[in-house]
């Protein structure tokens, strides 16, 4: 029996992922990370204490963090240990705390 041919029996997986991220994709990942900066500014504006709040204010800022830090995440399995942001599964939706074994604290949201 022939299957019929379709996009995914042709090429593979029906959703590819670029190798690398777009200008728009940077550009929408910075805004992201300037409004969640927004709101851990304004809970501590707010005056409400908590250890989330306190661990959080520890962290850079988006215009303080390298672009290292922005695009790409550690990953153990990938060569240089750096994996882009954009492979992570709803690496829109999810902060990541990155503990890097060489290195402080990283976050890349």
């Amino acid at each position: 029996m022939l299957f019929k041919a379709s996009r995914v029996n042709l090429s593979g997986l029906l959703w590819k992922t670029p190798w690398k991220l777009s200008v728009t994709r940077k550009a929408n990942a910075r805004a992201r990370l300037k409004k969640v900066d927004a709101v851990i500014e304004a809970v501590r504006a707010s005056g409400v204490q908590c250890k989330s709040l306190d661990r959080a204010l520890e962290l850079p800022k988006e215009h303080e963090m390298p672009a290292k830090d922005k695009y790409t995440i550690f990953s153990p399995h990938e060569r240089g240990y750096r994996k882009g942001i954009h492979k992570v599964p709803k690496w829109t939706r999810v902060r990541r705390l990155c503990v890097f074994p060489w290195t402080q604290l990283t976050l890349v949201r």
